[in-house]
């Protein structure tokens, strides 16, 4: 499916902001759409599942469809396909976050991009890098 892709440049680590994005504990910390988020299994990877929780309180399942250790990772969340994650390196300290969100969903990439300012936020603070 065809997405919508927006992007931020973070001035931190690529290995940090991944950490931010792929680690569900860290969702809610800059996802305004989720409260909390629980895997089914030990680690985020292809084919695990577990249960998102939104900001108005629906426990939605979740699988994820697609991963690449360290750069990339999507999601159906309620057997819908989602947004995808994806962190690239620019240079030593700096790096691009982007979400890619379905056409059909074409509004949420606003939320989206609350979230990619609050990740940047997050992994520029100055006790982020210690």
């Amino acid at each position: 499916m065809r997405k919508i892709w927006i992007h931020r440049d973070v001035g931190a680590p690529a290995a940090d902001v991944w950490t931010l994005i792929a680690e569900p504990e860290h969702w809610p910390s800059w996802g305004p759409s989720v409260r909390s988020a629980k895997l089914d299994g030990p680690k985020l990877e292809c084919g695990a599942n577990g249960v998102v929780t939104t900001a108005f309180g629906a426990r939605l399942k979740f699988e994820i469809t697609s991963y690449a250790e360290g750069s990339r990772w999507a999601w159906n969340v309620a057997g819908i396909e989602a947004t995808d994650h994806l962190v690239e390196p620019i240079e030593d300290d700096w790096c691009r976050v982007s979400f890619g969100v379905p056409w059909a969903v074409a509004p949420y990439a606003a939320i989206c991009g609350i979230a990619l300012q609050r990740i940047k936020t997050i992994a520029e603070r100055p006790e982020a890098r210690t």
